[in-house]
């Protein structure tokens, strides 16, 4: 009977157009080998969706599968499960290698040939489960481990110019699927079909400014009524009636990283309360935008706007932080917790950060101007103040339709 191998290099074709150029990919590189230096690990293993992406460019699909990059002082490899062949080589930089299901384990194997044994093993403590983190220390005997997940996400929250560049194209791209949906709103339409059209606007308008990507991930949640109370809350088969209060929010993916427009809207008239709950939001979120530039903490961010809508006895309707990092970012992976507008995040901004705001207001069920209510624009932090990328108009004047 022929020996199956345990991992072996199915390199099928050639190397596709990745996000980013090989120069951007060595430069993460050696980022990530200056914090090995700094922790003393000889080798790094990745197993989330983020990191690996972030320096690899390769999107892994689990279903229920490890995958893996390891990263030593000379090699960059992906390890990837048989099902998906070459197209792990293809959408990665550096080398891969592929693992077998013939034995359960065999992606440990595979880590442990490019890792070795018995080194200091640097890995994702955010990410790793306890039972991969046993397999690991099976498989690689390592002397000690190392947690360097918060390292990596202060590395991932300094955008370079190529980041940058391309989350600009992903805020066209949102602004797109809100223009789509604005289009669509009407009393009579549900919720799924104004989600669709902005869908649909966002993943063509991808495939034209990325023709050599691959897609996968956009979303829209739009909701309406009662299911804007959340900002998380899916899409329902909810029709939409006159004085609806709406949320728009649109989601494109492109290779891995996640930008958003979000805006509150209403079906064709907004009420006198409700008008007076959506105005001083977008106050505050224009007194939020004022505040972020180089020197400012999040928690001083955080703090003042929370002192804007104290003043206005609305702090209680706050929902959540006011703003968030991009990058490698998705509903279920990667999260650059470091760079978020909480008060208990200290983190002081710098030029190259790109953060939102967002500051959001949920008024319950029963009182005037019940609904939930959030602007959302995306900051690219200047050496002087920031840069506003997103187009869409928030507001009453742009956002009462049908």
């Amino acid at each position: 009977m022929t020996a199956r191998p345990e991992f072996f290099r199915f390199h099928n074709g050639e190397k596709a157009p990745l996000p980013f150029s090989e120069i951007e990919y060595e430069a993460r590189l050696r980022g990530l080998r200056r914090i090995m230096d700094d922790t003393g690990a000889g080798a790094v293993v990745l197993t989330s969706m983020h990191n690996i992406a972030y320096y690899s460019g390769f999107l892994y699909c689990s279903f229920g599968r490890p995958y893996g990059l390891v990263v030593t002082e000379t090699d960059c490899v992906t390890i990837s499960a048989g099902i998906d062949a070459g197209q792990p080589w293809r959408r990665c930089h550096g080398d891969n290698i592929t693992y077998t299901d013939w034995q359960r384990d065999n992606f440990w194997r595979a880590v442990a040939h490019v890792a070795g044994e018995n080194k200091v093993i640097g890995y994702e403590g955010d990410h790793l489960t306890l039972q991969q983190r046993d397999k690991l220390e099976d498989f690689l005997s390592p002397v000690t481990m190392v947690d360097i997940a918060p390292a990596t996400m202060r590395q991932r929250m300094m955008k370079s110019p190529a980041e940058i560049a391309l989350i600009r194209q992903g805020a066209a791209v949102a602004d797109a699927g809100g223009y789509a949906i604005r289009d669509a709103v009407k009393a009579g339409v549900r919720e799924i079909d104004v989600a669709m059209a902005g869908r649909d606007a966002m993943e063509l308008e991808i495939a034209k400014r990325f023709p050599d990507a691959e897609y996968r991930d956009t979303w829209v949640w739009f909701q309406s009524g009662l299911n804007t109370d959340g900002a998380h809350n899916p899409v329902t088969g909810r029709v939409l009636e006159r004085g609806d209060i709406l949320s728009l929010n649109t989601f494109p993916m492109i290779s891995g990283y996640y930008t958003a427009l979000e805006r509150t809207m209403f079906v064709a008239d907004v009420d006198d309360a409700s008008l007076k709950i959506w105005e001083a939001n977008v106050a505050a979120h224009e007194l939020g935008i004022s505040l972020l530039k180089p020197g400012v903490s999040c928690a001083e961010v955080t703090h003042a706007i929370n002192r804007f809508f104290e003043d206005r006895d609305l702090l209680q309707f706050r929902s959540f932080g006011y703003g968030h990092s991009f990058g490698v970012l998705s509903h279920y992976y990667g999260r650059e917790a470091g760079l978020e507008l909480r008060e208990d995040i200290d983190t002081v901004l710098r030029p190259g950060m790109v953060i939102s705001m967002e500051p959001m207001l949920t008024i319950p069920q029963g009182a005037p101007g019940a609904g939930g209510y959030r602007e959302h624009d995306i900051l690219v932090i200047t050496e002087d103040g920031n840069e506003n990328i997103t187009g869409y108009p928030y507001g009453p004047d742009f956002n009462v339709v049908g």
